[in-house]
């Protein structure tokens, strides 16, 4: 049996010793909490959350709603942004978790997947990076709560 090392353990391991980024080792965690309270918030409007600083390393997260009403859908995304490069990036608004039903009030994870955003690093520019929960398939009310876990330094 074999026994092979993760890029954060082959750079301890190297000679001379390559420092790993404190997102990614030895970091804090840090949180970012969101409410809002929608009232008739109509299909297709996205609530801007929090902002994430550049550097970031997303960890995960969850997303808590009431029962928001009758084909009604979530979706957790950023907004448009420009990266540390000064490069305007557009809004993605399931980066996080693709729209599902929020007609009965549940708590369910976000960034959960690799390709649902574990693990990032986010690449914003000093405005941050916009947080976004998007209402889907019609309107809808009530309370919206989400939470996201990162390491930064």
């Amino acid at each position: 049996m074999a026994t092979v090392y993760s890029t954060q353990r082959t750079n301890a391991r190297a000679t001379p010793v390559v420092m790993n980024k404190a997102n990614e080792l030895g970091g804090r965690v840090r949180v970012a909490h969101g409410v809002y309270e929608a009232s008739a918030l109509a299909s297709g409007d996205a609530i801007e959350m929090f902002l994430l600083p550049n550097g970031a390393r997303i960890l995960s997260g969850s997303l808590a709603h009431d029962a928001m009403g009758s084909s009604t859908t979530l979706s957790v995304g950023h907004a448009a942004y420009t990266d540390s490069d000064g490069t305007a990036v557009a809004l993605d608004a399931d980066e996080f978790k693709a729209a599902a039903a929020s007609t009965s009030a549940q708590k369910v994870d976000v960034a959960a997947t690799l390709a649902l955003g574990s693990g990032i690093e986010i690449d914003a520019n000093e405005d941050g990076y916009p947080v976004t929960v998007t209402m889907g398939g019609a309107a809808g009310t009530g309370t919206i709560e989400l939470t996201m876990l990162y390491a930064l330094d």
